[in-house]
């Protein structure tokens, strides 16, 4: 099950409704163009307050997953701890297959 959402994701990056990068995610959570915050369980506390605290305010819904190395093989980069989906239906498909 947990390899299925990690295909989704790279799918919803192959078709360009992901965002990557740190002030990139906090901009699409600020103009609400995010439907869902993809965050590794190894990211850094700063980061992780930053973009929590910004994903609270905007009501935005977040998921703590597996490791960076995990989340950056499924979208084929490297060292990625966020990645934030633009899409409604590749959010919603996420979150069914996290729980």
């Amino acid at each position: 099950m947990k390899a299925n959402y990690l295909n989704i994701i790279g799918l919803a990056y192959r078709a360009g409704k992901c965002s990557l990068g740190e002030d990139i995610i906090v901009r699409d959570i600020q103009q609400k163009r995010a439907e869902l915050v993809l965050l590794a369980s190894d990211i850094g506390p700063r980061t992780k307050k930053k973009i929590t605290n910004k994903c609270h305010t905007y009501e935005i819904p977040y998921e703590i997953v597996d490791d960076r190395e995990t989340l950056s093989n499924a979208i084929g980069k490297s060292q990625r701890v966020a990645v934030a989906i633009l899409d409604a239906g590749f959010a919603a498909k996420i979150r069914t297959l996290l729980g």
